[in-house]
């Protein structure tokens, strides 16, 4: 087992383990996690940080159905969409330096070869490609793409390349449903595309560019690309999926996939290699959690890249506004600016409350991509619970005298 050691801030060694106070707010979190359990996810791991650092994680279920073998916070779960944040951060610090401008159409940057027979690519900006108004459409949904990367078609074991994604735009199966600037539509195109310009601009590797620039300097050891660097098979927990109705007729069962219950899938068999800039991301709670903690303090992008990011606007969600790589999401009374992702075998939500210190991580190791409102994700968790009030009483419960003095 990994010893689960992270180096902290200053050379310090810290334990990566369950970390829940005793008090009344961490009962009641707890609870909400067993709550989660009883709709059918496998297990849940979570993670609450404040300006003081993660103040309590834990995990609660199964990471292995069959074996038994319990969920532990130093596993890594995917996190889907929540990806592109990191996506986005990097292209925010080029702008910011003066090598990218936000509204440089993308053909300048990728050129016309790149972007050739790829829907509305040759007229939309970075900036459209940043909040989903470029009108290109997502491979997530080609149905040729569906059965191969999630369903009955996936070969096991195959690394997809980076934008072998954007093959299937290129077969005129999938049309825009408007022009780019004109309306809003969610597209995990758009991040593969702007994995191709951090590429372009830096002349790196996007993968490591994002370790260079954010991974590194903030010591998170925890979040990896699946495929496209070393990952210790050992701390990712099995991968199970939700198989309804829904997902039999668009995606399949691949042979590789096994049925543990009437309701889920192991589809340990697959990789997130095929997502790679879109959300090909494992992580811990721990991790992502001073992640978006550190954007939200100013420590990832400039104050002026976090209000660009922050610039919300309605989506076709009433429940969500979109930003460049960040989300205003309401969960009933709630609110957090963050993101949330869904992929194949893993789901994940992660946030902060708006004006208040406390953020928030939550994810599982079942998917519901393509299952319909059959399945459960952590999106309905955190409606269906109190976990983000409980979250908030928390961190007011642990609140440093001096830090609750502040105005």
């Amino acid at each position: 087992m990994h010893p689960l050691l992270r180096l902290a801030v200053g050379g310090a060694l810290s334990l990566l383990a369950t970390r829940a106070p005793c008090g009344e707010a961490a009962v009641r979190l707890h609870a909400d996690l067993e709550q989660g359990l009883r709709h059918g996810l496998p297990s849940l791991s979570a993670a609450i940080a404040t300006r003081q650092g993660v103040i309590w994680s834990t995990a609660v279920g199964l990471a292995d159905l069959t074996t038994g073998s319990r969920a532990h916070p130093a596993y890594l779960y995917g996190i889907g969409s929540i990806t592109k944040t990191f996506v986005a951060c990097v292209i925010e610090q080029l702008a910011d330096e003066g090598r990218l401008d936000l509204d440089t159409p993308l053909v300048s940057v990728l050129g016309a070869a790149t972007l050739e027979h790829i829907p509305n690519a040759p007229d939309a900006t970075v900036r459209q490609l940043l909040d989903h108004t470029s009108g290109i459409p997502s491979w997530e949904f080609d149905p040729v793409w569906i059965r191969h990367g999630r369903g009955s078609e996936l070969e096991p074991g195959r690394i997809w390349g980076k934008a072998e994604t954007l093959d299937y735009l290129r077969q005129g199966r999938d049309l825009p449903s408007h022009a780019p600037g004109q309306g809003y539509t969610y597209s995990n195109s758009n991040y593969t595309l702007l994995g191709l310009v951090i590429e372009k601009v830096t002349g790196a590797d996007a993968v490591a560019e994002i370790h260079r620039r954010i991974l590194g300097p903030a010591m998170l050891a925890d979040i990896r690309f699946e495929g496209f660097e070393p990952i210790d098979a050992r701390r990712v927990p099995a991968r199970y999926h939700f198989v309804s109705a829904d997902f039999i007729r668009d995606a399949g069962l691949s042979p590789a996939f096994r049925r543990v219950t009437p309701r889920l899938a192991d589809v340990s068999a697959s990789n997130l290699s095929t997502e790679w800039t879109a959300g090909a991301v494992l992580a811990t709670a721990h991790d992502l959690a001073l992640f978006a903690r550190d954007l939200r303090d100013g420590a990832i992008v400039s104050a002026a890249a976090l209000t660009r990011m922050q610039a919300f606007r309605p989506t076709d969600d009433p429940e969500e506004d979109m930003g460049q790589g960040l989300a205003l999401d309401r969960y009933g009374r709630e609110r957090l600016i963050g993101y949330t992702g869904n992929v194949l075998g893993f789901g994940a939500a992660m946030g902060w409350v708006p004006d208040e210190d406390v953020v928030i991580v939550v994810m599982t190791n079942a998917g519901s991509m393509h299952s319909g409102q059959s399945a459960y994700w952590p999106e309905r968790f955190l409606k269906d619970t109190a976990f983000i009030h409980d979250a908030r009483a928390l961190a007011r419960e642990l609140a440093p005298r001096a830090a609750t003095s502040r105005p």
